[in-house]
């Protein structure tokens, strides 16, 4: 009789000198150095903004008022670096983010002048990552320290700089994703349906973005899956695995193949849906907001919604690896097709004990992106 798994608990222990405390100017530091950098590429985006922000994002706020948000970030990051020396602290740390803002000071600060937008196909996405980065910290880093799963996880966690790379540079390649998605989708054109969309769009709006969040699920439920269990695929997938601590930042680590191939994919229900624009919206909103979420080191019961949604516990166990939890919990946004398809594990007392791939990859980045087409060409020669 095959005896159940012993389920074993994470154990987290104190890293006091990565740790961030109140009065040693590390905190400061860290942030002179941030909105001194976000400062400078937002000075560079108004300077030059066709080529450095996104026409689909520039739709939705308005870069004046922005100025005024980037202002009191450059004052801020004056602040805290002085602070440092006021602290006798981390004075480098400081001196840095100083120096990248009066950059930003001198190609014109927030006073660079806002006009009409030459459109461009292609560009970098410096908009979105200044504000996915703001955001993200605000709100889930918040979470993390306010309800974490792991008390012992500090924000500088290992590997937290190799996950901010990968962070930066998903989302400055927003433009390029979006191009081939969008190039990609419209190959089914033969497949659109003029009544079904009208039927779609005669929906209200929530239960459009309800059917949109079941159908972009099930597609990504077997996208996932073939990455796991396609002998060829894994090498590409096992990049995302490689991450060994989980925290919001954890779910930027992604190789390129596999961030071009969701996006994707996920487009062609969208484009075939044929929903309203608010739907539209609405999903994306959803799915941007839980895909960080699920990653996040955040302890929250979320009660009767853990058998509905992809919560961080769910998702989880699907990094975990530990033998039960290998090759199971594939869904993005509900648990529906893992039950469905007998990929569900969620043994509701327990969290994993071990997070990572089962055969250890490299740790940089470049050799991350290789990875893939060296276990190729080994199988091949």
């Amino acid at each position: 009789m095959k005896q159940p798994y012993r389920y074993q608990g994470r154990q987290v222990p104190p890293d006091p000198q990565n740790a961030f405390r109140l009065g040693e100017g590390k905190i400061s530091g860290y942030c002179s150095v941030a909105l001194g950098a976000l400062s400078l590429l937002a000075v560079l985006a108004y300077l030059y903004p066709s080529w450095l922000t996104t026409t689909e994002l520039r739709r939705v706020y308005d870069a004046g008022q922005l100025q005024q948000v980037l202002k009191y970030g450059m004052y801020f990051s004056l602040f805290f670096g002085v602070l440092t020396f006021a602290l006798n602290g981390y004075r480098r740390l400081g001196a840095l983010g100083m120096v990248l803002t009066l950059g930003a000071f001198a190609l014109g600060g927030y006073r660079v002048p806002v006009g009409q937008v030459e459109p461009r196909t292609l560009s970098l996405g410096v908009d979105w990552l200044i504000l996915a980065f703001l955001g993200s910290v605000a709100v889930f880093t918040t979470l993390e320290k306010l309800f974490p799963k792991y008390r012992n996880q500090n924000i500088l966690r290992p590997e937290w700089g190799l996950d901010l790379l990968y962070f930066c540079i998903n989302h400055l390649a927003i433009s390029a994703i979006l191009i081939y998605a969008n190039y990609h989708a419209s190959h089914f054109d033969w497949a659109i349906s003029p009544s079904v969309q009208g039927a779609v769009q005669a929906m209200p709006v929530w239960l459009q973005v309800v059917l949109i969040i079941l159908c972009a699920d099930f597609v990504l439920y077997w996208e996932h899956r073939l990455f796991h269990e396609v002998r060829w695929l894994w090498p590409v997938h096992a990049v995302h695995h490689s991450v060994e601590h989980m925290d919001w930042l954890a779910g930027s680590r992604g190789h390129f193949v596999q961030i071009f191939s969701e996006r994707a994919m996920v487009m062609i229900p969208l484009y075939l849906l044929g929903a309203s624009e608010a739907a539209l919206n609405a999903y994306v909103a959803f799915a941007a907001l839980q895909a960080v979420l699920i990653h996040c080191n955040l302890g929250l019961p979320f009660g009767p919604l853990k058998y509905l949604l992809v919560t961080p516990q769910f998702h989880h166990w699907h990094h975990g690896s530990e033998q039960p939890a290998l090759d199971t919990n594939y869904s993005a946004h509900t648990v529906l097709f893992d039950r469905l398809f007998g990929t569900y594990h969620m043994p509701v007392a327990h969290w994993p004990a071990e997070y990572g791939t089962t055969v250890r990859l490299p740790r940089t980045f470049m050799a991350q992106t290789l990875y893939p087409l060296r276990q190729w060409l080994k199988r091949l020669l």
